[in-house]
């Protein structure tokens, strides 16, 4: 799948289960891709479950090349929210993908962008949640935010953490942080990235569905 923006073409791949009846959009962090293998790793669950999914590249090609030498584009927040949104807005006119409710799924920087996106599309956005997230990058938007978010960060990645109980303070919608004992900020000790996926397995299915019914 391709999405032709304004100014950039993104590649992306969607799996949909027969009778999805959500959509996790997945919105991945610094200096990652569509092909990060957490992040699959979380979608085939979601998948599993019953949700459809989408990876898809904030970056092109060239950018990518660019951001891994200098790391100009991965804390460029605006620009990975609103590339974020045109590709919402694609999706809407999809005729597979227009009316499943859609939930963000947001890593590092990205979870930033989500919330962000969060907050400008109220009427879009079923609910988010943020995985390791860097949720303070979104700055005022989370306010602002109405979506019901859960923000999930490892017992043992502690900037990040404290960053989030201050985001947590700032969020005025339904909202839950859950703290993963044992975990550091990639998850990657055993079987702590099967936690992060089924809290937020069970988070999409309560939201997405709820919406889905209205």
């Amino acid at each position: 799948m391709t999405f032709s923006l304004d100014q950039a073409h993104l590649h992306g791949e969607w799996v949909a289960p027969e009778g999805a009846e959500g959509l996790v959009v997945f919105v991945h962090g610094s200096g990652s891709s569509r092909f990060s293998p957490r992040n699959r790793s979380v979608a085939r669950y979601f998948n599993d479950l019953g949700l459809a999914t989408l990876l898809f590249d904030l970056l092109t090609e060239a950018e990518q090349r660019v951001d891994e030498v200098s790391r100009a584009f991965r804390f460029d927040i605006p620009l990975l929210s609103q590339r974020l949104s045109q590709v919402i807005d694609c999706l809407r006119r999809d005729a597979a993908a227009g009316e499943l409710a859609i939930g963000l799924f947001g890593a590092s920087t990205g979870a930033a962008a989500a919330l962000i996106t969060a907050a400008e599309r109220p009427r879009e956005i079923a609910a988010v949640v943020s995985r390791g997230g860097r949720s303070d990058l979104a700055g005022s938007a989370l306010a602002r935010v109405e979506a019901p978010t859960l923000l999930i960060v490892g017992a043992e990645d502690d900037t990040v953490l404290a960053l989030n109980r201050q985001s947590s303070q700032q969020l005025h919608c339904p909202q839950r942080l859950a703290v993963i004992p044992g975990a550091t900020h990639l998850f990657e000790e055993s079987g702590k990235l099967l936690e992060v996926a089924e809290l937020a397995g069970d988070w999409f299915l309560e939201h997405l569905q709820r919406r889905s019914v209205a």
